[in-house]
Formats: structure tokens, sequence, C-alpha cells
């Protein structure tokens, strides 16, 4: 017996529909998030499987997202779990009606319906260890306070440009730890243009640069030099904002640093850590983000073809009538993507294999971005047959193919 459940989710309750083989609806609620919601949903589900025998029965859950207390919860139950892209749902809601019209025990409709009939072509959530899962979580927060300081840092950027110049010119790194100590000390031109060569150069002995005196004189030189400026209230008043922005640059920068600590403690307390940091161009803060998007459930990917669909390296064919072409991928995980890409870049240095391989893309005429998203695919099925065999990466195996390049 099959039981076809769908989950529309939202913070703090679920729209649930139950609906069996032949698409009847068999019950619909509105459960409250939590321990209460789930206890309904077990007592709804048990109420149509009377004295059904666990062994012959399978609930399969259709629900927008992979993650969360409740879908933990509902794994632990031994329900499938089908993660539904919001795309797809999108899309099967508008084979089910044009009128438009939506709401969110519609949705729940549209879910279990889509499980009924389309549950072998959606992706279980994964199993992945919660050692993965921990991975995971300090990964992305890192990933995402390195993504909010750089935004911050063009804040900080197009302010300087408006009102003080000099201070581009004098400063190369904007987020460094010299120079927000400089700018907090001195947020206006005129106070810049005061600070001797003895505070800058503590400034910058303190970040632990290198010729500090050459550097010292430099940036005092630029920053007195003669720059168009702003009236004094508004120069203030941009003073004032620059000050705000350099206090959150301060505490991100700590919190990155903090957190990169924990990325490479829970990284290195996985079993896959040691294959993964045999890879060209992984090390452990960029293979902790791998790990993180690829998890480590062994069943998810039944080939490396699958594994590379997923990373979003590989391309998709458009074909119609004599045109076919072969066109990156847009919709893909964009952590994931992101870690790759940056792989395949160091790659090129650190693996003579994956830099003959590079070159003999563009010597077809392919640009810099598609050759290195090229590799990057390549670097994702040789990363999936270390993974199935538990092997190191070997750079003779994994190119053996492109001998005759890397000699040549």
């Amino acid at each position: 017996m099959r039981l076809f459940v769908g989950d529309d989710w939202a913070e703090d309750h679920h729209d649930i529909e139950l609906m069996d083989m032949a698409g009847r609806r068999l019950a619909k609620a509105r459960l409250p998030e939590g321990v209460a919601g789930m206890a309904r949903l077990h007592a709804m589900l048990g109420e149509q499987l009377g004295e059904a025998d666990d062994e012959d029965v399978e609930v399969l859950v259709g629900i927008e997202t992979d993650r969360g207390p409740w879908v933990a919860a509902l794994v632990a139950a031994g329900y499938t779990v089908l993660a539904v892209n919001p795309l797809q749902a999108a899309r099967f809601r508008d084979r089910l009606g044009v009128s438009g019209a939506k709401s969110d025990a519609g949705d729940a409709h549209v879910l279990a319906d889509m499980v009924r009939t389309h549950a072998h072509e959606l992706r279980p959530v994964a199993g992945d260890s919660t050692e993965a899962e921990a991975v995971k979580v300090v990964a992305r927060t890192h990933k995402t306070l390195i993504w909010e300081r750089t935004r911050h840092t063009q804040r900080l950027r197009h302010a300087l440009r408006d009102y003080f110049p000099a201070a581009l010119i004098a400063f190369e790194d904007l987020d460094a730890a010299d120079t927000l100590e400089l700018l907090a000390k001195a947020p206006t031109p005129a106070q810049a243009a005061r600070l001797t060569t003895a505070q800058i150069s503590g400034a910058l002995k303190r970040a632990r640069r290198k010729n500090v005196a050459e550097k010292a004189v430099a940036v005092q030189a630029a920053l007195r030099a003669e720059h168009l400026g702003q009236p004094e209230i508004l120069t203030s008043a941009y003073a004032a904002s620059v000050q705000a922005l350099i206090a959150v640059l301060t505490v991100l920068n700590t919190q990155v640093k903090a957190l990169q600590r924990q990325v490479e403690t829970h990284f290195g307390q996985h079993p896959a850590a040691e294959i993964i940091l045999s890879q060209p161009g992984l090390g452990p803060v960029l293979g902790a983000r791998v790990l993180a998007e690829f998890g480590d459930d062994s069943a998810r990917y039944i080939s490396a073809k699958a594994r590379k669909n997923y990373a979003g390296t590989s391309p998709i064919t458009r074909a119609s009538g004599r045109k076919k072409v072969a066109l990156a991928r847009f919709v893909h995980n964009d952590r994931l993507i992101d870690a790759l890409m940056t792989q395949a870049f160091a790659a090129l240095k650190a693996s003579p294999g994956a830099r003959a391989y590079y070159d003999r893309q563009r010597a077809r005429g392919a640009g810099h971005n598609a050759a290195l998203r090229q590799l990057a695919n390549r670097l994702v099925g040789i990363l999936h047959g270390c993974l199935k065999t538990g092997t190191l990466y070997d750079e003779t195996t994994a190119w053996s193919h492109h001998a005759e390049n890397v000699a040549a």
C-alpha cells in the first residue's frame, strides 16, 4: 500500500494533503510546526493505514525543502521524503490548471499529485551523515560571512569614492586590518592628512605587513595629495557612515577567522577528508565546501555523470531540427559551482594534467570560463571515482589518457 503526502511548508505551519494511488484525496489539514504537528501527521497516516503491515506500506512525502527538524523527523519516521524544487512544483501546478489561482492547500495538492505520478523522477532527501551536516552548517555560514564582507567592502569603496578618493589610492585592500584601523582613526580627508608615519607604521606592523617604512611613506603621501572633496557637513555625514561600515567589517573579519577554524576542525574529522584533500586545488576550506554541498550519502550519485549533473558543471543540450548546441547550465547550486570553479583555477598550478586539459580546451577555441568549467567537470568525475573506490588522487591515473599532452 502506498500513500502520497503533499506538504506545503511555512515557518509556523504545514498544509498537508494525503492522496491514494488513484489520486483521491483522503484527508487534508493545516498542522502546526513542531512536535504537535508531527504527532498529528502520524495520526492522520495511521487512520488511513489501519492495521496494514508496516512492511507493505510506503509513504512518500513531497516537500519543497530538504533540511530542518521537520524533514529530519519525516526521514526518521521511515517515510520517503522527496525534495521538490519550487520551479518544478510551479511548472506542475500549471499543468493542473491555467487560471493562475494559488493557495497553500492547493500547493499541498500539487505536491501530493506530483509524488504520486512522478516519484521516479524526483530526488529523495540525501541520507548524509551528521558529520557531513555539521561540515555543511559551518562551511555555509563561513562562505556567507565572506560574501557579506565583500558586499560591505563594496559599500565602503563606493562611499570613499564619493567623498574621500585619496583613501582608494592609499589603501589597496579596504577590508584589511591596517586599512580599517587607519580609516577608523581618520575617517575624513583632513584627519587622514594629519596622520604621521609613526601612526601608519604602527598599523602596518600590527597587520604584519612587509616593507613597513616604505609603505608608510607611500600611504602618507597619497593621503596628503590634493583631491576633489565635499562640503564639510557632507563629509561629516559620510565619515559617520564609513565608521559604521568599518565596525561591521571588523566584526566580520573576526568571525570569518573564527569560523574558518571550525570549518577545518569539522572537516578534518570526516572520513572522506583525506581523499578530498588529495584532489588538486582543494585545501581544508574549499574541500569542506565541496563535501558540504555534495554530501556523503554513498547512494546519492549512481554515476559520475549524475554527480556532474548535480554539480552543474556538465553542459545541457538544446536541439531543434538541424540545430544542436551545448550550453552551460544556468540552474545550479551557486555555492557548489563557486567552489568547483575555484578548485579548477587552483588546479592549473597544482596539476600538470589539469593544466594540459585546460590548454587543450583553449586550443579548440573555448574561452577561459568555458575551458575552466570543462576542467571542473573533469575534476568532479575524478573526485567521484576516488570516493567510490576509496582511493587517493593519483596524477598519472587521473590523466593517463592525456599523457602525451602532459609530456608535450
